[in-house]
């Protein structure tokens, strides 16, 4: 199965408290359909004592919903749906709807 977004894609968040933020992927939960982006949708954790770290709250991404996401397209910079299409040389590849644009191989 093919999936529209990937890490380390510039996405644009559509909706909830962090709405029109622009940040990259840094996790894909492809089970549940949830990606984890950079600076978005920050939660407080409690973080226990250990050899590596001091202990204290900290800061950390929650996953968001794939729905909420657009992908930000490299070549004109707006926000768009993501197309799939085999060009003549029989790679699938992802594609801007906006313009046109191959975006990689999948």
């Amino acid at each position: 199965m093919t999936y529209r977004l990937k890490k380390g894609d510039t996405v644009l968040v559509l909706s909830g408290k962090d709405k029109g933020k622009k940040n990259k992927i840094i996790k894909v939960l492809r089970a549940e359909d949830r990606y984890v982006v950079e600076g978005t949708n920050m939660v407080k954790k409690h973080q226990r004592p250990s050899q590596k770290f001091q202990g204290g709250i900290i800061d950390m991404p929650v996953a968001l919903q794939g729905s909420k996401l657009a992908l930000v397209c490299p070549r004109c910079s707006k926000p768009t749906r993501v197309g799939f299409s085999t060009p003549e040389g029989g790679e699938k590849v992802r594609s801007c709807k906006k313009c046109n644009e191959i975006i990689d191989k999948v």
